[in-house]
This record gives C-alpha cells, structure tokens and sequence, in this order.
C-alpha cells in the first residue's frame, strides 16, 4: 500500500481561520432573484436580477417590489426544494465553477483565497444570506473541492488534513482520502442565515439576538464561528502560544458595515488576543477588497495590492 503524506509543519503555522460569504465573494452564482419593476405607465413587469444588482436597488421601494409582496417567491432559488434530486444552489455552483475553470468568467474576489484556505487545510466558514440547510453549503464546498482543486493541490490538502490529525490528535494512521475529507468538512461551520433551520437554532441559543434582520444573524453566525475555533484550539495545551486572525469577507457594504461594527463593539472586546480582518469585496476593481483590520484596540486601514 502507497504510504500516505502527512504534513507534519503544520504544527509551526499561525491559526489563520476565513469566513466567506458566498455569492459574488467566493462565486458569481447564476442564481435570480424574482422581483417586478415599475413601467413607464405605472404598470409593474417581472424583473429578474443578480444579487449583485440587488444589493445597488434592494432599497428602491417605488421601482422595485417582490412578486404578489411576498419575498419568499423573490428568493425562491436560493431555498431548497423538497424532493429535488440536486438543489438549485449545486447545479447553480456547478455552473459558476465550470465558468471560471474554464476561463469563460472571471474568478470572484474571494476565489482563490478560498481555494488556498482549502488547499491548506484552514477552519471556515460559510455565511451567506440564503436559506439552503447546512449540508446543502457543505456539498457545494465538496463540489468546489473536487471541481477546481487539481490533483496536486487535493494531495497537498489532504497531506495537510492528516498533518492535523497527526499534530492535534494523536492520530498514526488514517482513512481513505474521502474519510479525511468529510472529517475535515465537518469540523467548519455552514450557515445559510435566512434558513428557518438557522432561525430557530439562533432564537434556540440566544432568545434575546436579532434574529430578524440579515445582518444581525450574520453577526450571531460570526460569533459562532469564533466561539466555535476557539473551543477547538482549546483541546490542546499548545494552541494559544501563536497569534490567532479570523478574516471575514463580503460583496455587500451594508453588511461589511454591520460586521465591521459588530467586531469592534464586541467581538474585539470578547476576544482581545484575536485579530479580526473585514475584506469588502464590492469594488470589482480591487483584486482582493479593501481590508479592515480590527484587532482590540489596534484600528489600521489599508488597501490590498
């Protein structure tokens, strides 16, 4: 039997940890919202768009409406359909990953950075405003896996995963290479914040948390992540002698503010040691967003190369 790699100098890296959202940050999904625009004559027309669009006209009221004023027929591709095969969100990644594979589309701000969290091994976590179950986001994470990833980069991976294993659990000897995989996916965090699955969970944990606006279970899911690391770092007795970022990245300015805020009016001051890095991803014209970085009292702004 091939022996299996294993990444022992893991064990010397800087707890790096990412929590992406998806759509227009990790991929230009081709998923439409369903809304009706004004006419001319006053009428009202069905009107599909982009997210990206919507986050420009979301708060156009007089032109722009959801049908019949109910927003779940707005979103309803970004909820799972019961008794479908594939969800509309995998066959929607499985779109927007042939397109960037294949040269068609550019990548989106946070592709490749998400790819070399893959590669690495790194904790993270999906946060995205849409209302899929969690194991809907992990199976379009393994989608990304095994679609973008070349066969290199899956060995360095899973080198890297047994490394892990190696360093934090004792472990000698290991399972197949899809065993390590879903091990390791199971150990991130996939959070669609308007899931009534996520609703319930975040009321069930905190009866006091907003749980009604978008930004605000954005928030409570950040936090999760966090708690979530740091539980982890926490089972064994070397973790916390190295410095600890948790990055944050998101196409949409309203809720970067709202994460930026969050982070230095609390998460900064639960977790002092922690440097917490916000990307906004908006401006198509910077390469990987502007770059906030928050750590307890340290403010410094920048902007990413």
């Amino acid at each position: 039997m091939q022996q299996q790699p294993v990444n022992e100098r893991v064990s010397e890296r800087d707890f790096k940890y990412y929590i992406f959202d998806w759509d227009d940050n990790i991929l230009r999904m081709p998923t439409r919202i369903h809304l009706e625009k004004r006419q001319p004559d006053g009428s009202w027309a069905p009107h599909a768009v982009t997210t990206a669009l919507f986050t420009v006209i979301r708060n156009d009221t007089q032109n722009y409406r959801p049908p019949q004023n109910n927003w779940e027929l707005a979103f309803r591709e970004f909820r799972d359909v019961a008794g479908r095969p594939d969800h509309q969100f995998l066959q929607d990644a499985r779109e927007a990953i042939n397109a960037v594979v294949s040269g068609k589309s550019p990548p989106a701000p946070s592709f490749h950075t998400f790819r070399n969290t893959l590669v690495e091994g790194r904790l993270f976590a999906i946060v995205t405003a849409r209302g899929h179950a969690s194991d809907t986001l992990r199976q379009g994470v393994r989608l990304f896996i095994d679609r973008v990833l070349t066969p290199d980069e899956r060995q360095t991976l899973l080198a890297n995963l047994r490394g892990y294993r190696f360093c934090y659990d004792g472990l000698t000897t290991f399972g197949s290479d899809d065993d390590e995989i879903a091990y390791y996916l199971g150990l991130n965090r996939y959070h669609a914040v308007t899931s009534p699955t996520f609703k319930d969970w975040m009321t069930g944990q905190d009866p006091s948390c907003d749980a009604e606006s978008s930004e605000g279970r954005k928030q409570f899911a950040i936090r999760d992540f966090v708690e979530h690391v740091i539980h982890i770092l926490h089972r064994t007795d070397r973790t916390l002698r190295r410095p600890i970022s948790v990055g944050f990245s998101d196409d949409d300015p309203a809720n970067v503010a709202a994460v930026e805020a969050y982070i230095r009016t609390v998460l900064s001051r639960h977790f002092p040691g922690v440097k917490f890095c916000v990307y906004d991803t908006s401006d198509p014209e910077t390469v990987n967003g502007r770059k906030i970085i928050v750590s307890g009292q340290l403010d410094l702004f920048e902007h990413l190369p």
